[in-house]
């Protein structure tokens, strides 16, 4: 078990890991113009009566664990800030972000919304629709309680435009510890022995993994890891920043061979395109024991924790995606993100100093003990726990070599969608792999124009 001074420092230590991970300013995107928000920090507050000011805040926390700490965090700040009106509006992943294309587009955003940066909240900043933080993040040096990784991700034309706060989140397969000892499986080493524990499973009547895939980004992860593993980072990094790489690389065409080979396999219960993660459906095969593992981001833990205790501490384990023999990537790497949901500030919004002192309120210290309590791992500097749950996070991010962010936060917005359409059309076996390649490489050269 580590000592409470090396987790002290781990996540510092990630961001010696972010220099190989494309977690900063997408690099096909970055060379864009320098945005003159509406909007600035040193903008003076409007004038307004006691309880006069509102700020509308949107979020994405659906489970009931996640609503309670960030209302917490809003009710301290409402009660330091009487003058204040907070509207709080919590809503499920995926309608949040149509809500969110609406409302900017009819010039009526929230004051606060969150994002996973990368491209899609640099649509917003290059079309000026959310304020520049970086003068309220360097003032007092409060940046610096961030690891500079997350940071990073929030970073595009030298400026800031989010400050990270829910959670440091890797994919990794968690796995039903109390099906495994019957079934004497132990977690696997490499790919060929997570396929033996696929079909030992199957004989036993019992779905290898757990996806909820209506939304059609949970089944992408697996996906982003085949390639991942069998290619190494820079396969996808070529590609997606244009540099001598191509979506048609053989790497990503085989990647989408072996996720067909698992459906094949009966790797998934059924359904599994159909159904909806938002609403827990992935998490309920898990519960009942009609499901074994699930590919899954580390938020998983927290939320089994305010969802399922017994299920938390009696049957929750996870490693993670195992390496491919023939494969040329480092079984160390993960996918996800340092700091998951970034907050910013829309220009539209009436009280910006106002908004940004509430979204310190939701990763200030008090926050930060109560998101580690709840199974959380603050993208924060000297996050400290004694968590063996947590530890076992920690130590896995902090040995990776690359991380590598989701393909649908990395890339632009409409790339983004056709990654996610495909992979979907891959697990329901109406596109072959050659076909997914070549949508991708075409619709990078559309977003790109090479």
């Amino acid at each position: 078990m580590r000592s409470k001074r090396t987790v002290a420092v781990i996540l510092a230590l990630v961001t010696l890991l972010s220099a190989c991970a494309p977690v900063a300013t997408p690099a096909p995107q970055a060379a864009g113009p320098t945005v003159a928000p509406a909007a600035q920090p040193t903008q003076a507050p409007q004038a307004a009566k006691p309880g006069e000011k509102k700020i509308t805040f949107w979020h994405i926390g659906s489970d009931e664990g996640s609503q309670k700490l960030i209302q917490d965090s809003v009710d301290r700040f409402i009660a330091a800030n009487p003058d204040v009106q907070v509207e709080v509006v919590p809503l499920q992943n995926d309608p949040f972000k149509t809500k969110l294309k609406v409302a900017m587009g009819a010039g009526d955003p929230p004051c606060i919304f969150p994002s996973w940066s990368g491209g899609p909240l640099y649509e917003y900043v290059k079309a000026g629709q959310v304020v520049d933080l970086t003068e309220w993040m360097n003032k007092d040096n409060y940046k610096n309680h961030f690891v500079d990784a997350a940071i990073n991700q929030a970073t595009f034309d030298s400026k800031i435009w989010g400050v990270p706060v829910e959670n440091t989140a890797v994919a990794l397969i968690f796995y039903n510890r109390q099906i495994f000892d019957k079934l004497g499986l132990k977690p696997p080493q490499t790919y060929d022995e997570l396929l033996d524990i696929v079909k030992k499973l199957k004989d036993a009547g019992i779905a290898p993994f757990a996806l909820a895939n209506k939304t059609k980004w949970p089944g992408s992860m697996y996906y982003m890891y085949l390639v991942d593993r069998l290619g190494g980072p820079d396969v996808f990094r070529k590609a997606a920043t244009r540099t001598g790489g191509s979506f048609e690389d053989p790497v990503f065409v085989e990647a989408g061979k072996r996720l067909q080979d698992l459906v094949k396999a009966g790797a998934f219960a059924e359904g599994y395109n159909g159904l909806d993660f938002d609403t827990g459906q992935s998490r309920m095969l898990q519960y009942s024991g009609k499901a074994a593992m699930e590919l899954m981001g580390t938020w998983n833990i927290g939320v089994f924790k305010g969802d399922n205790i017994d299920y938390y501490n009696n049957n929750m384990g996870f490693f993670p995606f195992p390496a491919l023999k023939d494969g040329k990537g480092d079984p160390s790497d993960v996918v996800g993100t340092i700091g998951d949901n970034f907050y910013s500030i829309s220009t539209k919004c009436k009280y910006p100093q106002e908004a940004f002192a509430l979204i310190k309120y939701l990763i200030d210290d008090q926050a930060v003990a109560e998101r580690g309590k709840a199974g959380l791992i603050p993208p924060v500097k000297g996050f400290m726990t004694d968590d063996p749950v947590l530890k076992q996070v920690i130590s896995i991010v902090e040995n990776a070599k690359n991380v590598q962010l989701w393909y649908d936060q990395y890339l632009p917005p409409d790339l983004g969608e056709i990654h996610k359409d495909t992979s979907q059309a891959l697990f329901g076996l109406t596109m072959t792999p050659e076909e997914a390649a070549k949508q991708m490489e075409a619709g990078a050269k559309k977003a790109f124009g090479k």
